[in-house]
């Protein structure tokens, strides 16, 4: 958006906006946010706002007693399904230490620092995602079963579809804040949807899949349902799935992206713990076309790793293997540094072709690899890795 913290605090006092959500996420992804009164706004620009970390997953080893959360006033959106009167708005934030020094658990700060790496070395990255999720219906209590809204399959259309309004009104609610999807549809599984963005730059996309997740558990709730983005959510259904493209915009980016894509298949089995972060997601992986084997292709689509070759276009990848239960910003972290390994060394992609492994098959595996990996400790900090069970 681009706004100023100047253009920020004169939107506040003429859109009538009462409330300011600072918002973050947790080490595993999960978002969060603190509300504070408009009148709070301009404390929270100069000095930061406090608060407790201890209960929040990954925060809880902070020995002193609170963080600060620092709005960055480029990320201002008003919340749509809040109230026209007394508007709330919500801005991503940073995390520091009170003495001003950076919390690095903040994998939001650490993609800055990525993406940062990455131009210094004149490489230019964008991110576009497609998430994968399940509307269920709700019990009597309200509490969420596992009834699918529908039987419709994939690309089915209405009345079979009955998801076709929620994702209208998902992706009118996106639109207002700002954040246009490219596409929708019914997905393989009963109850099973999926959306499609463009690309952004890789904090832009980061913060827009928490945004996503967030508008589609209050459209679902708004229309009694449930809506889960969990690896595999139904036995013996097609699993819920991220699939993240990632392009280079730079000189040169035809010769670059093939090396590119060697480095994630190098180092992809070493980011399966951040890419794959439950135990659930091990019962998604090598089922209905959810990758298992580290391989790539230019077009089979259930491949790890695509590597379309379209001509006139940013030459991209496609990495299937993570789902949404993921931290984007980490998965974009991983990525990017990956990448950026395989431009370095000159990886071969035809190599690759030739040494098809698997990738860790159980969370304990994935731990195991990433905690042994001299490329994730290069690029994870210690207290982060600390924080992923045994």
């Amino acid at each position: 958006m681009n706004y100023t913290k100047e253009e920020v605090l004169q939107y506040i006092q003429e859109e009538d906006v009462k409330f300011i959500r600072l918002a973050f996420c947790d080490v595993f992804g999960k978002q969060k946010n603190l509300s504070i009164m408009a009148d709070e706004l301009p404390r929270a620009f100069e000095r930061g706002i406090p608060f407790d970390p201890a209960s929040i997953s990954g925060f809880s080893q902070v020995t002193r007693s609170d963080l600060l959360l620092h709005p960055d006033p480029d990320t201002l959106s008003w919340l749509p399904w809040r109230p026209e009167h007394g508007k709330v708005v919500r801005m991503f934030c940073s995390i520091t230490y009170p003495d001003g020094t950076d919390f690095p658990c903040d994998t939001r700060s650490l993609l800055k620092q990525a993406v940062k790496e990455g131009e210094e070395q004149g490489l230019t990255f964008s991110f576009a995602t497609r998430q994968e999720f399940y509307l269920f219906q709700l019990d009597e209590n309200d509490n969420p079963t596992h009834l699918p809204y529908d039987t419709a399959g994939y690309m089915d259309i209405a009345p079979e579809d009955r998801g076709e309004n929620i994702r209208r009104e998902i992706i009118l609610l996106l639109e207002q804040m700002g954040i246009r999807p490219e596409s929708s549809r019914h997905e393989a599984g009963p109850g099973q949807n999926t959306i499609n963005f463009h690309y952004s730059d890789p904090l832009t996309a980061a913060d827009h899949m928490l945004t996503f997740q967030t508008i589609v558990k209050t459209v679902a709730r708004r229309n009694g349902l449930y809506a889960d983005f969990s690896p595999r959510p139904i036995a013996g259904q097609p699993g819920n799935g991220l699939h993240i493209t990632m392009s280079i915009d730079s000189p040169g980016a035809e010769d670059q992206i093939r090396p590119a894509a060697a480095g994630l298949l190098d180092h992809v089995k070493d980011m399966t713990l951040f890419l794959n972060p439950t135990e659930a997601s091990y019962d998604r992986l090598g089922h209905f076309r959810a990758p298992f084997q580290v391989s790539w292709s230019h077009e089979n689509s259930s491949a790890l790793l695509r590597v379309p070759v379209v001509p006139g276009d940013h030459p991209r990848v496609v990495l299937r293997s993570p789902d949404p239960e993921s931290n984007p910003y980490l998965s974009f972290i991983l990525m990017i540094y990956a990448a950026l390994d395989g431009i370095r060394r000159n990886l071969s992609l035809d190599a690759a072709e030739s040494d098809v492994t698997n990738l860790p098959m159980t969370l304990k595996a994935a731990r195991d690899l990433a905690l042994s990996s001299d490329f994730i400790r290069s690029h994870v900090p210690g207290e982060i890795l600390g924080v992923y069970p045994d």
